[in-house]
């Protein structure tokens, strides 16, 4: 009997010990059907993630007589997105890890759709606000994740999908912009009409999502006696921080832009269909360089020279509309149009400042929150200062102003640092 059982022992050390040498199992790829929809999925969901902005902001002056807003109260509007962002952005890791990244998206797109359809037809500032918001925490959601989904599903490609993904982001963005006005003429001329067409290309993107509500890319499998990866106090990494008042700062310059732009451009004394055609112009630019410009940032050690040269382009666009804004008004907006793209250069930033997936979703949230917290108060300033003052000169110095520090910590968010060395001490 002891021999048997030295011999079981002697067999169960050597299973044993044959375990620990063996290479972990490597999990099974996701389908191939899988990969393609979550490609089409990516493209869809961000067409859609700023439609329901820009084209607000193309026909803001229509809206505000219609609703007999204010200029502060117009300012409140354009604040919205960031404090829709902020609120609901920072659930998005939650209800991912319950429920699915691809099934949190879907909701995302069907809630945008939901929103655009009612906001126009409610008939009351409140109730157009309440809609808004509907529309804007799907977005909310879909922001974060996107980043989370591409180093998820395409871990050896986040440049190249980061660049896919703002590239068509930018593309809707500048779509809304440049067809709401021409649209809402052949919708009658109707600005409730040139809004809630929207809702029909939100719609389209729910589609690629259904099959995915359940699909779940494989986890990496742990290596043999490593631990869970801990929770990380994000709060205490500086690069966080940097990243985190870069996309805030940001945040505020393009909804600025988004929503103020083309009334600066009618006060100058451009026709409203062509301040709509600038605004396009504006968000259009990002559509060749949110392609190159990931691509060329994953290439650096060091991603401050972009901050510098785009914001140098910001600059020079303020200036411009300052001294000359219906002379100039195509170059201030091509120079705004590619300062702008310091958003998918921090899109990218929080893919290459973590080393992990459950990292980059808590740098994501973490960064989106926090910054379009901090931006909620600018756009809202500047229609106080805008209907404070009856001109631009003002709000136009106060935008130039905080390009000093976006700048600043731009450059301190590109250097080659990673969250969990920070904030997992």
């Amino acid at each position: 009997m002891m021999g048997l059982m030295a011999e079981e022992t002697r067999t169960a050390r050597t299973s044993a010990a044959h375990d620990a040498q063996a290479p972990p199992t490597t999990p099974a790829a996701p389908p191939a059907w899988a990969v393609r929809l979550v490609v089409v999925g990516i493209v869809l969901a961000a067409v859609n993630l700023r439609p329901a902005i820009t084209s607000l902001g193309a026909l803001l002056e229509e809206v505000r007589d219609g609703l007999g807003m204010s200029g502060g109260v117009a300012g409140l509007l354009t604040s919205v997105p960031s404090l829709c962002f902020a609120v609901f952005g920072a659930t998005a890791p939650r209800l991912a890890r319950r429920f699915g990244p691809g099934a949190v998206v879907c909701a995302g797109m069907t809630a945008i759709t939901a929103g655009l359809l009612i906001r126009p037809y409610i008939g009351s500032t409140a109730g157009f606000l309440a809609a808004s918001a509907l529309a804007l925490m799907g977005i909310a959601v879909s922001n974060v994740l996107m980043p989370v989904i591409v180093k998820r599903w395409f871990p050896d490609r986040v440049g190249t999908m980061t660049g896919l993904y703002s590239m068509a982001l930018a593309l809707g963005t500048s779509l809304a912009a440049a067809v709401t006005v021409p649209l809402t003429g052949a919708l009658g001329g109707q600005w409730q009409s040139g809004l809630a067409v929207w809702a029909v290309l939100a719609a389209v993107a729910v589609l690629p999502w259904l099959p995915l509500v359940r699909e779940r890319v494989p986890a990496p499998a742990p290596a043999p006696g490593a631990e869970a990866a801990p929770r990380l106090r994000i709060a205490r990494s500086r690069t966080a921080w940097a990243l985190a008042v870069f996309l805030g700062l940001q945040a505020t310059a393009a909804y600025i832009s988004m929503g103020w732009m083309p009334q600066i451009f009618r006060d100058a004394g451009v026709p409203a269909g062509r301040a709509g055609l600038l605004l396009a112009l504006t968000m259009v630019m990002a559509v060749p360089l949110a392609f190159v410009i990931p691509r060329l940032a994953t290439r650096l050690p060091h991603q401050g020279p972009i901050v510098l040269a785009l914001s140098a382009c910001g600059l020079a666009g303020y200036a411009g509309l300052f001294f000359a804004p219906a002379t100039g008004s195509w170059a201030w907006a091509v120079l705004l149009g590619v300062s702008n793209c310091a958003f998918p250069l921090a899109l990218t930033m929080v893919g290459l400042r973590a080393r992990t997936g459950p990292g980059v979703a808590q740098l994501s949230a973490f960064a989106q929150s926090t910054g379009y917290l901090l931006s909620i108060p600018g756009p809202l300033l500047v229609g106080v200062l805008y209907q404070r003052t009856g001109g631009w000169g003002v709000p136009l110095a106060l935008m130039a102003a905080l390009m000093l520090p976006q700048t600043a910590v731009g450059f301190l968010a590109g250097r080659d640092r990673i969250v969990e060395d920070e904030a997992g001490r």
